[in-house]
């Protein structure tokens, strides 16, 4: 029996060892953490159980059948973040460069298949040179499997990606269908044809990091929701993340111990400025009504005329989208409608209460946008919205313009409780262009035309541009004072909390892609 326990101590040695210890001290070199190493540092210590630590590939072909490594380039398994059951695979790239074979899918389809069966979270930490060449269409096929399962868990288990290598060709269209995708500066990028291929078709010179850098899908893509800027940076990014939220849509996002006090915040009073057009940051106005330092904002570089991110308020879990006036002024664009429709129906799907901050001028304008399809990414958030039904509250902090007006979450597209500031201003458009259309005769006959344009544009001002007309038709609950708009907010998630809404029968809608 000695001897069969110490065969099998060997094996789970060389298991752990991976490629060998001179490709673990390249990966150093490159200041990258081994996937083993990575997967025990994002799981509470003592809590990792790995699933097929001895697995082998099947290949003959090409001397193959010479090289085997235990494990075959992925370490998978479950533990626990905080206490709370995750599944995880870790590609390791000193095994054949991370390549994917038949046996490597294999390894990660088994453990998507317990976490949705078990219902929890599945994190992926990706590092791979794509797919094993070697074994042609049957690594093609463990690709397709894994982009099966990853259709099949959405919505019902959070999917979190972590790129902290190469993720290239056919392997970037897993992390593309999960939730959140975390990339690490320098040292990953994600792109379906390469430098060199780049070159032969259409003759552009790029690098790998021009190419598909975290910078680029952080800033231009937004195929990344998030950079960190080193191993362990991403790593804590992931255990954030997750603390936001449930471990299946069977769940609510689990509460953290609160009191209600006042909570009056007397610093929201000073935020908007007297001048409609002069901009604010809104952050100013989350961080006055959330939970002290409970920001996690997700897309931070990409489409910042919008922000989406998670908070607490009151203890529970919100997921906030708040129109940004500091840059394009909040309008809604193309790529704006796009973060936060997808933000959206990740919030819907997952049980996590909305909280829409709202100053919105309306929709972009210009043939870039209408080109692009901003009628059909706007229409995206529309559907979005209307088509959530967990709790969703709005406070219209200034400008409600126009069709931005009914796609930020209004009354009439479904949101529960619809709050305004005495600053908010309702209405189809501002009160110096509308003066100009309705009041274009009386403008054009006056003596002095920039007096008689002030005139009615005041005039407009006053019957249009304040809360109190929607206000009088029920389409806004209340017009509330900032500094009680947190109480106010604790107080409507409170009463939400057991909030049932039964849709008719179907198969699945159509949202316009």
């Amino acid at each position: 029996m000695d001897s069969k326990i110490k065969t099998l101590n060997e094996k789970l040695d060389l298991a752990k060892l991976g490629g060998g210890q001179e490709r673990i001290d390249k990966q150093h070199q490159k200041k990258k953490l081994t996937a083993r190493e990575r997967v025990l540092y994002l799981l509470d210590e003592g809590s990792f159980e790995e699933i097929g630590a001895l697995v082998t590939h099947r290949t003959k072909e090409f001397g193959m059948d010479k090289q085997k490594f235990y494990g075959d380039g992925v370490v998978t398994g479950y533990g626990t973040v905080e206490g709370r059951l995750v599944y995880v695979f870790a590609q390791d790239f000193t095994v054949f460069g991370g390549s994917l074979s038949e046996t490597h899918a294999e390894k990660i389809c088994k453990i998507m298949d317990m976490a949705v069966n078990v219902g929890a979270p599945v994190i992926g930490l990706n590092d791979s040179g794509g797919a094993r060449i070697q074994e042609g269409v049957k690594s093609l096929g463990g690709y397709a499997d894994i982009f099966y399962r990853n259709v099949q868990a959405s919505g019902v288990i959070p999917q979190i990606s972590a790129i902290m290598g190469p993720c290239a060709g056919g392997a970037v269209y897993s992390p593309a269908m999960t939730d959140f995708t975390i990339m690490v500066q320098d040292t990953s990028y994600m792109f379906v044809t390469g430098p060199n291929v780049v070159k032969t078709v259409t003759n552009e010179e790029v690098t790998s990091e021009e190419l598909g850098g975290a910078s680029v899908h952080s800033t231009k893509s937004g195929v990344a929701h998030k950079t960190s800027s080193n191993d362990i940076e991403c790593l804590e990014d992931v255990k954030t993340l997750l603390s936001y939220l449930p471990q299946s849509n069977r769940e609510k996002p689990h509460d953290l111990e609160f009191e209600l006090k006042d909570e009056v915040r007397d610093s929201l009073s000073t935020i908007v400025p007297d001048n409609p057009n002069k901009p604010y940051d809104m952050h100013d106005v989350i961080n006055g009504i959330i939970d002290e330092d409970s920001f996690y904002e997700i897309h931070k570089d990409y489409a910042e005329n919008i922000i989406v991110g998670f908070a607490r308020l009151g203890g529970k879990s919100i997921g906030i989208i708040a129109n940004q006036p500091m840059f394009l002024a909040g309008v809604l664009g193309v790529k704006s409608s796009k973060k936060a429709a997808r933000f959206v129906r990740f919030c819907d799907a997952f049980n996590i209460p909305m909280l829409v901050l709202e100053d919105v001028p309306g929709f972009l304008p210009g043939t870039d946008q209408e080109w692009n399809g901003i009628i059909v990414h706007g229409a995206k958030l529309l559907y979005a919205f209307s088509e959530a039904t967990v709790p969703r509250v709005t406070v219209i902090t200034r400008k409600a313009y126009g069709g931005a007006y009914d796609v930020m979450n209004s009354k009439h597209i479904g949101a529960d409780m619809n709050f305004a500031w005495p600053s908010a201003e309702i209405a189809v458009m501002g009160a110096k262009g509308a003066a100009e259309i309705i009041f274009r005769r009386e403008i054009a006959s006056a003596e002095d035309k920039e007096a008689k344009w002030k005139e009615k544009e005041a005039e407009y001002a006053e019957l249009f541009a304040n809360p109190y007309s929607a206000a009088e038709r029920g389409f806004i609950d209340e017009v509330i004072l900032p500094k009680n708009t947190r109480r106010k907010l604790i107080k409507a998630f409170s009463m939400l909390q057991d909030k049932q809404v039964n849709r008719p029968k179907r198969k699945h809608g159509n949202i316009p892609l």
